[in-house]
């Protein structure tokens, strides 16, 4: 009874949220959202915890606790404008986001050669900068692409998140343990000559493939490697980030390499390309990095295959 009586507050909490960020002044709802994201930063909870101990990671030990502590406070609100954008982005003109971001988008033309192939395009993406937007713009120049995202709790809050996404123009697949691997639909739109944006950075499965990721071990989603290796389709890595005009930025990277080998080998040698190439874009744009959750092996419960140093199992993003 109280956990339904929960989901049903949390499910109403982004109802509203979505309803009176739509409808208030901007200038208020952005001074709310700021305001929030202080105060998160001054309570210091667990996500800032772990935000501040991932971060850590990104720009070094060198850096001071003065330096340390602003590039937190700076996350959070970055964090904060995500959300208050993904609660207005229905109400914005989707032409004038799509141009803001045109501007500031280099390698456009990595993922025009890729389609032109005719093989498809698997986008690997991070938890950084806006990734609706990303979305937004992709579909205006590619065309409408598919994606994964995690069944969140409540059901009713996932398939808000789902019609807020569909809206946008993009297909939406589940990923949990009770739904069909979505590894089959993937590879047929890469065949239709299609996108898939896939979000790398942090392994959902439990099961992904192990990496160095700024010079520590953790696991990251072999979905995008094994995508590209089977399907013949081109892998493109992106960075993202906020823009200080209020604008958003992205780097669409040339398309990697698939090294020659067995899969069981590719796979591994892939996906830790992808993260090299996401650790760069993280690095210039920490700020903008949302990773809020444990991503490093070292942060994670320990599990028996992590000790015994078994090869994963690839997994979607």
């Amino acid at each position: 009874m109280f956990t339904g009586l929960r989901d049903r507050a949390v499910d109403l909490g982004y109802a509203a949220g979505w309803n009176v960020v739509k409808s208030a002044p901007r200038g208020l709802t952005e001074r709310a959202f700021r305001a929030a994201a202080d105060a998160a930063a001054v309570r210091n909870g667990g996500g800032a915890r772990q935000l501040r101990k991932n971060l850590s990671r990104v720009v070094g030990p060198q850096t001071s606790e003065a330096r340390l502590d602003a590039l937190v406070g700076a996350a959070l609100r970055s964090y904060a404008r995500y959300w208050l954008e993904t609660f207005r982005l229905p109400r914005m003109d989707p032409h004038e986001v799509v141009e803001r971001t045109t501007v500031h988008t280099e390698g456009r033309e990595n993922l025009d050669a890729a389609l032109e192939r005719g093989k498809g395009a698997v986008v690997a993406l991070p938890h950084s900068g806006n990734w609706d937007v990303a979305g937004l713009w992709l579909v205006a120049h590619s065309g409408p692409f598919v994606t994964v995202a995690e069944r969140l709790h409540p059901e009713s809050l996932f398939e808000r998140f789902v019609a807020h996404r569909e809206g946008l123009g993009f297909e939406v697949l589940p990923l949990s343990r009770r739904d069909p691997s979505p590894m089959g639909t993937l590879a047929q739109r890469l065949r239709e000559n299609k996108v898939a944006a896939l979000v790398a950075d942090r392994d959902l499965s439990h099961n992904g493939v192990p990496v160095r990721f700024f010079g520590e071990p953790a696991r990251m989603p072999g979905g995008p490697a094994l995508l590209a290796a089977t399907t013949g389709a081109a892998l493109l890595p992106i960075s993202l980030w906020f823009t200080d005009d209020g604008g958003w930025g992205q780097r669409i990277h040339p398309p990697l390499p698939v090294p020659e080998g067995r899969l069981r080998d590719q796979v591994p040698a892939l996906t830790q390309s992808v993260a090299d190439v996401l650790a760069a874009g993280i690095g210039e744009h920490p700020v903008d990095w949302h990773m809020l959750q444990p991503l490093w092996l070292a942060d994670l419960p320990a599990r028996p295959e992590r000790e015994r140093g078994e090869p994963a199992a690839a997994g979607p993003g």
